[in-house]
C-alpha cells in the first residue's frame, strides 16, 4: 500500500487543478440560463400531461358509473 503523505497529495491536487480548464463567467451565465429554462419547459410539460391524464382518467371513471 502507498504512503500517505499529506503535503505530496496537496501538490499533486494543485497540479491536477491547475490542469483544469475552468469555464469563464459567460459560460457558467449562460449555461446556468439554458439549465433554468430548460426546467421551466419540463415544468410545464409535465403540469399539462399531468392535467390531460387527469381529466382522461376522471371523464373515464365517470363512464364506468
Amino acid at each position: 500500500m502507498a504512503k500517505l503523505n499529506p503535503v505530496q497529495f496537496l501538490q499533486e491536487v494543485r497540479q491536477e487543478v491547475s490542469k483544469v480548464t475552468w469555464p469563464t463567467r459567460k459560460e457558467v451565465w449562460v449555461t446556468t440560463l439554458m439549465v433554468l429554462i430548460m426546467v421551466a419547459l419540463a415544468s410545464v410539460f409535465f403540469l399539462l400531461a399531468d392535467q390531460l391524464i387527469g381529466f382522461l382518467v376522471s371523464e373515464l371513471l365517470r363512464l364506468v358509473r
